[in-house]
């Protein structure tokens, strides 16, 4: 396991200050201290407190409750902390990591808003519909902070969210889950979905909170500006919810970026920098074309990746240090991934509840008791194969996990056998194009599904079409839809599989700011063209 690192800024802060603080806090909370005396040994013991130092006692606790960031009072802290905590935003640039998560917390904010002005009114199940699909879709901003901020806190010493927030993140998942099945039980349960609602509600305003007066202000604290800024690309590739953040590149991504675009540029670099490598006895060998021996023929490296990049199932492996390698960098995958994962403690990367079971596994697997693991997740249109395998070398000394997922939706679904070649789901188009004209049109029905209608020659469509079924039928799109807008690249990103399902064109037309009957006829246009 690797070695627990102290933060410097932590280390650097006043340890007593932080006990006596942390003494006081707890001694509030077990009832032992009224408010007022508590206050007031906080003023006079302790004094004014930022979020880091907040944040250091935390870290100090021995003993860490799963369920404690779900469990602590936020409104009550903050009256102990009364006029102590600088709770001052700091102001960022639109582009940076944690400005992103801030524009987040304000969109969900103005959609829980909406919610309790219409708790107030009749209940009509499609206005909650509606408001619950844009609410959905912030389950991106739990797996960046899973997957990114959190890992970036770990590598510097603070480990409390990832023990406690995380579990919070996925209680209000849950949450969120629980209350959108609610809303397709037949008939809707109304009070029951209204009280998980206004539960939902209730914690995701709490854990905002706690995000925007510790988390945030911490992170800036402990994480350099330019460890921040390699947080994008991993933040890039997850997602966002109701924001984008743009592509910023730095004056050496520029230069280099320029390069790749002029090839005299780029040529004078590589004579110079090769003459001075020379000068000093080293040549320059492109590794990308350099030949390696595998097991079982000769790749080069380029080959290697371009392999793991084109896998249909996901592959990571964990080493004996229990310290995460790798993963295949497929555009399509099961869960959300980024690079933050490189290097982390495999028991990180994975929700708290389940860590006994990550933590068994490997012991079984070091030991030599089990070499194999199963799982699966069945769900309505959505099933999951994952498998565990011990790596061992020739002498079978253990040298780590490789984890497999298949999303076997699709697999599951087939029937009869196919023996004839056809392209791309669609066996009535031999070159993989699909005519709408030359075939069967399709007609939106009231549920959102796509249905063939052999007598119309063109696509009928409206806000209640589905994405998903469109998808379904002319695979293409996706792409083509990428390509019209890059709004739309959140297709291509693990969160396609939480939106696809409750997708409509009404929905893609409001996160896009594209007008509904302009994005109807631009889909109608490149079905067409295919």
């Amino acid at each position: 396991m690797e070695e627990h690192k102290t933060n410097h800024i932590f280390a650097s802060l006043d340890q007593e200050k932080l006990r006596r603080m942390l003494k006081i806090k707890q001694q509030y909370d077990y009832g032992h201290l009224p408010l007022e005396e508590a206050r007031s040994r906080m003023k006079n013991e302790v004094g004014t407190i930022s979020a880091a130092e907040f944040a250091a006692a935390e870290q100090l606790l021995k003993d860490e409750d799963p369920d404690e960031c779900r469990n602590e009072d936020v409104r009550g802290m903050l009256e102990v902390f009364e006029g102590l905590m600088d709770t001052e935003e700091t102001e960022l640039p639109y582009s940076h990591t944690i400005a992103a998560y801030r524009r987040e917390n304000r969109r969900m904010k103005e959609l829980l808003q909406q919610g309790d002005a219409l708790a107030q009114e009749p209940f009509i199940l499609n206005q909650w519909l509606e408001l619950m699909e844009q609410i959905l879709p912030y389950k991106v901003h739990f797996s960046r902070k899973q997957n990114q901020l959190y890992s970036a806190l770990e590598r510097e010493g603070f480990d409390r969210p990832t023990t406690t927030m995380w579990v919070y993140d996925d209680y209000i998942r849950d949450e969120m889950n629980k209350a959108w099945e609610i809303l397709h039980n037949e008939p809707a349960e109304t009070t029951t979905f209204l009280d998980t609602y206004r539960e939902m509600a209730a914690d995701l305003r709490d854990l905002m909170e706690k995000e925007e007066m510790i988390l945030y202000p911490t992170s800036l604290k402990l994480i350099s500006a330019d460890k921040m800024e390699q947080l994008k690309p991993g933040d890039l590739e997850i997602g966002f919810f109701g924001t984008e953040l743009p592509d910023m590149k730095k004056p050496e991504q520029q230069k280099w970026e320029r390069m790749a675009d002029n090839p005299e540029e780029r040529n004078d670099f590589i004579k110079d920098l090769a003459a001075l490598l020379a000068k000093y006895g080293h040549g320059i060998t492109d590794k990308q074309d350099q030949v390696l021996d595998v097991a079982h023929g000769k790749l080069t490296l380029e080959q290697i990746n371009l392999l793991y990049q084109h896998m249909p199932v996901d592959i990571s492996f964990v080493d004996e240090n229990e310290l995460v390698k790798f993963y295949t960098d497929t555009k399509d995958r099961v869960f959300p991934r980024s690079k933050g994962v490189i290097g982390r403690e495999v028991r990180n990367c994975h929700p708290p509840k389940s860590i006994h079971l990550v933590e068994e596994i490997i012991d079984k697997f070091r030991s030599g008791e089990q070499s194999k693991a199963e799982f699966w997740i069945n769900k309505p249109g959505f099933f999951v194969y994952i498998v565990y395998i011990a790596v061992r070398d020739s002498q079978g000394n253990f040298r780590g996990v490789m984890e497999m997922m298949q999303d076997c939706t699709h697999i599951r679904q087939l029937e009869g056998e196919q023996r004839l070649l056809s392209w791309g789901g669609n066996p009535d188009s031999g070159s993989g194009t699909h005519n709408v004209a030359a075939t069967q049109t399709y007609a939106a029905k009231s549920n959102g599904d796509v249905t063939t209608n052999k007598n119309q020659q063109k696509l009928t469509l409206s806000g209640d079409t589905k994405l998903k079924s469109l998808l379904q039928q002319f695979p293409r799109l996706k792409e083509d839809l990428i390509a019209y807008n890059s709004k739309f690249s959140i297709l291509n990103s693990p969160m396609a599989k939480v939106i696809l399902p409750m997708a409509t064109l009404k929905m893609m037309s409001e996160q896009s700011g594209i007008p509904r009957q302009e994005l109807i006829d631009k889909i109608n246009e490149l079905i067409a063209a295919r």
